[in-house]
């Protein structure tokens, strides 16, 4: 029997999309407008615009058909004399379907002593029926426990195209698999938090969804999408004993669970790889990259004590 991850199951399309962008409403350079017609001119079905403290409903250039997924992005700093942040993306449903956010909604900065003490933007983020995501952690100087210090966070970037452009940062799923390893469900995303045009349509979602708002805040929070900067994941499915990656061309594949990439397959234009995860781990996800360097992750699939003691009685 295979068990594929929920972004390989269903017969909803993969939209493309982005969840972490900003315009003139804050801090970037390019107007809404502008904004939301380069995504259409990539291809993309939809686009959060998630300013600063700002939330936002409104589709400026209703005209490309890119459907607006509702957001902004709110922030907490601490009290050090470093750089150390946490940076929290919320995206919501329609307003009719009980967004608690109103349009144009400001918020303020929050200076806090912790990390942990930023969970009153979480908690009003689901207060308002929206979804958090833990932004760019190398950027913003977390570490894992500090992630894992906010509870029912359960979607975190794990490729963030400004921090990559701009500092080399938030490249390749840091804390992740260290999340995973401590049995924290967390599905990650790849975005662009772009400021400036260049840094846009670098990281994005492929989501098993329709095009419209609830019903991709459901997929998202089944984990049901892959992320990507340019290579496309077929299938990813486990069938027994063994975990099956299918996608575009590709000169490396990685398996990883453990906090360690323990299977790695090279060579050019390889396009699938399969591998026996070790007993007892609790998930397995892969990774994979092009001749160009650009990456693509497969979101995990969980493995519960039950599915190792069924292998066990076969």
């Amino acid at each position: 029997m295979q068990i594929h991850q929920a972004a390989f199951a269903g017969p909803e399309p993969l939209l493309k999309g982005e969840l972490h962008c900003h315009t003139t409403r804050s801090d970037a350079i390019s107007s809404p407008e502008t904004v939301i017609q380069q995504y259409a001119a990539m291809g993309f079905d939809f686009l959060a615009l998630t300013d600063h403290r700002r939330y936002n409903y409104e589709n400026f250039a209703p005209e490309t058909g890119l459907m607006i997924l509702p957001g902004m992005e709110l922030d907490a700093s601490m009290d050090e004399p470093i750089h150390h942040c946490v940076h929290i993306v919320s995206v919501g449903p329609e307003k009719e379907k009980g967004n608690g956010f109103e349009q144009d909604q400001r918020f303020e900065s929050l200076r806090v002593p912790t990390a942990a003490d930023s969970l009153p933007l979480v908690r009003a983020i689901q207060e308002a029926n929206n979804l958090p995501i833990f932004c760019h952690p190398e950027w913003s100087g977390n570490s894992a426990q500090e992630i894992l210090s906010l509870p029912d966070i359960h979607l975190m970037e794990i490729w963030n195209s400004g921090c990559v452009v701009e500092n080399g940062l938030d490249s390749h799923a840091a804390y992740w698999d260290e999340v995973l390893c401590s049995g924290r469900e967390m599905y990650g995303v790849a975005t662009d938090d772009g400021h400036k045009p260049y840094q846009n349509g670098l990281g994005y979602i492929k989501v098993r969804a329709e095009k419209n708002p609830s019903s991709i805040l459901d997929a998202l929070r089944r984990g049901a999408f892959y992320a990507s900067c340019g290579p496309e994941i077929y299938d990813f499915y486990l069938e027994d004993d063994k975990a099956v990656i299918l996608c575009s061309p590709v000169d490396v594949i990685r398996f990883r669970h453990f906090r360690v990439p323990y299977v790695e397959q090279r060579g050019p234009g390889i396009m699938g790889h399969q591998t026996v995860p070790v007993k007892g781990t609790n998930y397995i996800r892969a990774e994979i990259q092009d001749s160009q360097g650009r990456m693509a992750w497969t979101n995990p699939i969980f493995l519960s004590e039950e599915h190792w003691k069924r292998l066990e009685n076969k």
